[in-house]
């Protein structure tokens, strides 16, 4: 399988035309050609442009990325030398504008009663999704929002359908992504009846879709780590449920994170592949299903400081359970243990070391033009745990 890997990165890197000189793409990790597109969400620090090429060092067929700071309500627009060079490099290592999913701010609040609070996050929204077509992209993901535990769920939801509503009539091609939560407090979006609920009011439907997160749907309860669990009331079922409620054809993306806590725990805590409570045969049957290929796949799991041992061990393994190796067939417990031994090595390998931490601020690929300060870097980089929930009761 490592050979075919290699064999499919050198056939792509064939395909690849790289006329930057100040990047050097001898180290990057290989991409395995598959229909199952694994990637992470990468730092865009130094300039959006910066995103794809993180995302080409660690071997990802997808990325997600902050178009701008997630923790600044405005924040100054991107250069046209930054956009330009972000669709050279997008052409140039072969991504496709389906396989990008950037990520909304964390101060987003749609579910806002509060109408001025609600047209704050709504202008932050607008922009994002702005910033999203400047870029020649076609999908942004983004957290539903809150209650704030000053308002029903329903007048929550026509909250955010209305907003949705109006920034469809003020963009062209974009394709709101609203994510499933994990169930805690008042946040939206912990069951499929939510997300139907938003999409019912949505008027342009070809214009809204559904990211799943495997931790967000565990915690609020989907069992989806046993193969019992997965046939009977998880994926499939899932899919079933999320068929009926919502509808299979607003899958748009996944967010592929272990989870630290128990199923229907209502926590929002991401672990690494297959060292939570999920375990590596969930992440199987979902790089198994022809329902998630061809949609971004993507990690927000630590990475303790170091993006290419972890992630890049990460997209790996994934990328073999998904290959001929194991498709199918009945993958045995020897497999699943012997591809957790290499993801727990690559972990401990990093972990606590000095600078490590459960967020990661790695060291990123980053080419600077002469004379630029910081106006195109992000205050924070990749996407680890979601925003604190307390922290949203209050927007």
């Amino acid at each position: 399988m490592e050979q075919q890997q290699q064999e499919g990165n050198a056939r792509h890197k064939g395909k690849t035309k790289v006329n930057h000189a100040a990047i050097d793409t001898s180290d990057f990790l290989p991409r395995a050609e598959t229909p199952w597109k694994v990637g992470a969400h990468v730092s865009a620090a130094g300039g959006v442009e910066n995103a794809v090429v993180n995302a080409a060092s660690i071997g990802a067929n997808a990325f997600a990325l902050f178009v701008k700071s997630q923790r600044k309500w405005t924040s100054p627009p991107m250069k046209d030398e930054s956009v330009r060079e972000f669709k050279k490099r997008m052409k140039d290592f072969g991504y496709t504008s389906r396989m990008v999913l950037p990520h909304g701010s964390y101060l987003l609040n749609l579910a806002n009663p509060d109408e001025d609070k609600r047209e704050k996050s709504y202008e932050c929204f607008l922009d994002d999704l702005k910033r999203c077509e400047a870029l020649g992209l076609e999908l942004y993901n983004f957290h539903p929002g809150s209650t704030v535990g000053a308002t029903t769920t329903e007048a929550s939801l026509g909250h955010i359908a209305d907003c949705i509503n109006r920034a469809h009539k003020e963009t062209t091609v974009i394709t709101t992504v609203l994510e499933n939560m994990a169930g805690a407090g008042n946040i939206i979006g912990g069951n499929f009846a939510h997300l139907a609920g938003i999409i019912e009011r949505v008027e342009d439907k070809s214009r809204v879709g559904i990211c799943l997160d495997t931790c967000h749907s565990f915690a609020a309860g989907y069992d989806i780590h046993t193969k019992e669990g997965w046939n009977l009331t998880s994926f499939i079922f899932s899919v079933t449920k999320f068929e009926e409620e919502v509808g299979l054809k607003y899958l748009r993306a996944m967010h592929l994170n272990d989870s630290k806590t128990p199923c229907n725990s209502r926590k929002d805590r991401h672990e690494n592949i297959g060292l939570g409570h999920l375990g590596l045969q969930a992440f199987h049957h979902v790089l198994t299903n022809p329902r998630t290929q061809n949609i971004p796949l993507i990690l927000e799991t630590p990475t303790f400081d170091n993006n290419r041992a972890v992630w890049g061990t990460e997209i790996a393994v994934l990328n073999r359970l998904s290959g001929s190796s194991i498709r199918g067939k009945v993958a045995d417990d020897v497999v699943f243990d012997d591809l957790t031994t290499e993801l727990k090595s690559a972990i401990k390998s990093v972990e606590g070391k000095k600078g490590g931490g459960t967020r990661s601020k790695a060291k990123k690929i980053v080419t600077k033009r002469k004379g630029d300060g910081n106006e195109n870097e992000n205050d924070a980089d990749e996407e680890g745990d979601s925003t604190d929930d307390a922290e949203l009761e209050k927007k």
